[in-house]
């Protein structure tokens, strides 16, 4: 019994591993479809019309399934060999610790980077909302993979912990709701103020 314990806990922890990948992606290509020049129910559309294909093609594979019932098998050994692929420590490896590094090397942890990422997402504007700045950490590498499933009050923790300031009535194209305003931006950060008594003090 011993024998078949560990290449059944492989097969168990691929499995997991290889749904909660599948999970992700789901997530992070409906939450694409999201449009952020719109406002309200418009704005979720394409997510929701996301959501439908999704559901459609779960649909139409039940439906075949039940039609062909044989494709069962096969589908159920290419889920089998994947698995067992994914629950291989070393596979664990390979796909966990690339994402760790990148998450440290990200220019989303630095706050400089962010306040330049805000500075160019603003352009003329006073303001930026921050489901503006998520569709873009989420649209464009190396911060895409990072922020996948993402939402806006995860960016607004991470902006927090940044010291960024943050506000839930920035108005942008008339719209009030979180974001980051311009003029927060140009005053010198808690850090930098705190260095500059420091600096001064010391000096008299």
């Amino acid at each position: 019994m011993s024998r078949l314990a560990r290449p059944a806990a492989r097969l168990a922890t691929g499995s997991a591993t290889l749904a909660r990948r599948l999970g992700r992606r789901a997530a992070a290509w409906v939450a694409r479809g999201r449009r952020h020049d719109l406002t309200g129910w418009r704005a979720t559309l394409g997510c929701w019309l996301r959501i439908a294909l999704l559901a459609l093609g779960l649909y139409l594979l039940w439906r075949l399934l039940r039609a062909v019932p044989a494709l069962l098998w096969l589908l159920s050994g290419v889920w089998a060999v994947t698995a067992w692929r994914s629950g291989h420590p070393a596979a664990e490896e390979h796909t966990e610790a690339p994402a760790e590094a990148s998450t440290e090397a990200a220019p989303v942890l630095d706050r400089e980077a962010v306040r330049t990422l805000l500075l160019t997402l603003m352009g003329d504007g006073s303001g930026v909302h921050l489901r503006t700045v998520l569709a873009h950490l989420q649209q464009h590498p190396p911060t895409a993979a990072q922020t996948a499933g993402w939402k806006v009050p995860d960016l607004r923790a991470r902006l927090v912990a940044l010291k960024v300031p943050v506000d839930r009535g920035v108005k942008v194209d008339g719209v009030p709701t979180w974001g980051v305003r311009r003029r927060d931006l140009a005053a010198p950060s808690p850090e930098a103020s705190q260095e500059a008594s420091t600096a001064a003090s010391t000096a008299a």
